[in-house]
């Protein structure tokens, strides 16, 4: 098929890679703009972009897709299907009605649960056992169109944010694939959402990660995991910022305030929550590397009694 195709981070690449693999036309690649990064205000290439040039595909970076030049520019191409893969801006009705297939998104989650910006992350925050990747015929609204085809995959139990992205990413690839061949045949099967209850997984921001440790143990830890490896989940003690990275629920409680250190121990530090206790055992003091519970109680002056705060106070 003679494909354009929308996307912008690592998530994308492995559908635009499959698609090249399978012998479809790549007429043109649409990527956000080159952003400065870093002390030194390097430009750097966003990950579709990259794949692209090593492809040889050409590539539009339009600061707003939604612009008269930029529809009459991709509707030059003749693209029987335009696919969506984490673009990162809004798709225009005037862009939808291009192609003669429409236009496809691959999304990170089993809609309708999980719209929005951060499906990958959310669905581990709120303790889902399984989530997925759905194709989907994009219309006018948000994650909202006609489901085409989903695949289901279950969520280990110390998956991460990160494992997590990786697993989805692979298999929205092939997903895409195989909609794409249904499509050209004919033999897809559109279904409507609906009104069935969702959930909308807000963008994440660094505010999020700040642990409350008033919450349950259980909480807590699917946040530590959720947040990894961005924006990553953090308390603070001694007017230092700490960032956790793996924990454990221990069912028992102990003595103590909400947030303190009630016992140390090699494999980790435990700590009081509002219900049951967290275990950590990976973290990472400001400005240094992220070590076991053992290596860190060894270089910093933790001890039993001191509590972790939500906020530097």
């Amino acid at each position: 098929m003679r494909v354009i195709f929308m996307g912008t981070p690592d998530f994308a690449v492995s559908a635009l890679e499959e698609m090249i693999l399978a012998g479809h036309q790549i007429l043109a690649v649409v990527t956000q703009p080159d952003k400065p990064k870093g002390r030194g205000k390097t430009v750097q290439y966003s990950p579709v972009k990259e794949t692209a040039l090593k492809y040889q595909i050409e590539v539009l970076q339009p600061i707003k897709v939604r612009e008269p030049s930029v529809i009459d520019s991709i509707r030059t191409y003749e693209p029987d299907v335009i696919v969506v893969v984490a673009f990162g801006q809004i798709i225009t009705d005037a862009i939808l009605k291009i192609p003669k297939y429409g236009c496809i998104n691959i999304h990170a989650s089993l809609l309708p649960k999980y719209r929005g910006a951060a499906p990958i992350q959310w669905s581990i925050i709120e303790g889902e056992k399984e989530t997925g990747v759905t194709a989907m015929l994009m219309d006018s609204g948000i994650d909202t169109g006609d489901i085409l085809l989903k695949k289901a995959v279950n969520i280990a139990e110390k998956e991460t944010g990160g494992s997590l992205h990786d697993k989805l990413k692979a298999e929205g690839g092939k997903l895409l694939i195989e909609t794409l061949r249904q499509l050209e045949a004919g033999t897809i099967t559109r279904t409507p959402q609906g009104e069935a209850a969702t959930f909308y997984a807000k963008k994440l921001d660094k505010s999020l990660g700040q642990i409350d440790w008033s919450k349950e143990a259980v909480d807590i830890e699917r946040l530590v995991r959720g947040l990894n490896p961005w924006p990553s989940a953090s308390t603070h003690i001694q007017g230092k910022t700490i960032k956790l990275w793996d924990c454990d629920v221990l069912f028992e409680d102990y003595e103590g305030g909400i947030g303190e250190i009630v016992d140390i121990k090699p494999e980790g530090i435990l700590v009081k929550t509002g219900r049951n206790t967290i275990m950590i055992r990976k973290l990472q003091m400001e400005g240094k590397k992220s070590m076991t519970a053992d290596a860190f109680l060894r270089g910093n002056p933790i001890e039993k009694g001191m509590f972790f705060q939500t906020k530097i106070t």
